[in-house]
């Protein structure tokens, strides 16, 4: 007979606790006076990073529920010259796409704005993350280290964990998302920034998340 395999107490200590944080974030982040105004403020403060002027094809997400707005920005980015990429979710994975166009979005399950499904085989539309010069990452909740979670399920996990290992991951936040200390599991992975409407944080990044996981 085989047993399930079980958290140890350490690791169930650390699952409620990243728990706690997320319910917080939430929180917080529903009660974030002027969504609009202060997402422009952070965006403006991404699209003014140096990493984002070196950057020929950047990844943006696209805000959903109480998120830091970022459609509203992309219009912007794409009149910039710069190729804009943004993410959609197929069986549990995220697909990368070449925005053009706003009108290549439309509203699609959960009201999630996402490209145009008859759009999403055209082979010029399809990215790979190892083509991605920066990413932005969401997220529920950040340490000033650059520690991130989100929602449990993994998905930008899978995600970054093929980009290019020079490619800055930005996460963009509102203050309120910002916490002493997140716990991080051996698959996690840090960001290389943290942008929020008053303080842009430097985090540990991927080298961290390498040195960690080293034998010793």
């Amino acid at each position: 007979m085989t047993t399930e395999p079980t958290l140890s107490g350490a690791a169930q200590d650390r699952a409620a606790l990243k728990q706690r944080i997320r319910e917080q974030a939430h929180e917080a982040r529903r009660a974030q006076d002027d969504k609009d105004g202060i997402s422009r403020t952070i965006m403006a403060r991404f699209m003014e990073l140096a990493e984002y002027a070196a950057a020929s094809t950047v990844m943006f997400y696209i805000d959903v529920r109480a998120e830091v707005r970022t459609r509203n920005d992309l219009e912007a980015a794409l009149a910039s010259g710069t190729k804009i990429v943004v993410p959609y979710c197929v069986d549990g994975e995220l697909e990368l796409f070449h925005l053009e166009h706003m009108d290549e979005l439309e509203t699609g399950m959960y009201k999630i704005l996402e490209p145009r499904a008859e759009l999403r085989e055209i082979a010029e539309k399809k990215v790979d993350v190892t083509q991605l010069d920066l990413i932005m990452v969401p997220g529920v909740a950040f340490d000033r280290r650059g520690g991130r979670t989100g929602h449990g399920k993994g998905y930008y996990d899978k995600l970054l964990e093929h980009a290019k290992p020079q490619t800055p991951l930005v996460a963009v936040a509102f203050d309120c998302q910002i916490f002493p200390e997140i716990p991080m599991e051996d698959h996690d992975i840090h960001m290389d920034k943290v942008v929020t409407q008053t303080v842009t944080y430097d985090g540990l990044g991927r080298s961290a998340d390498a040195s960690q996981g080293a034998p010793a």
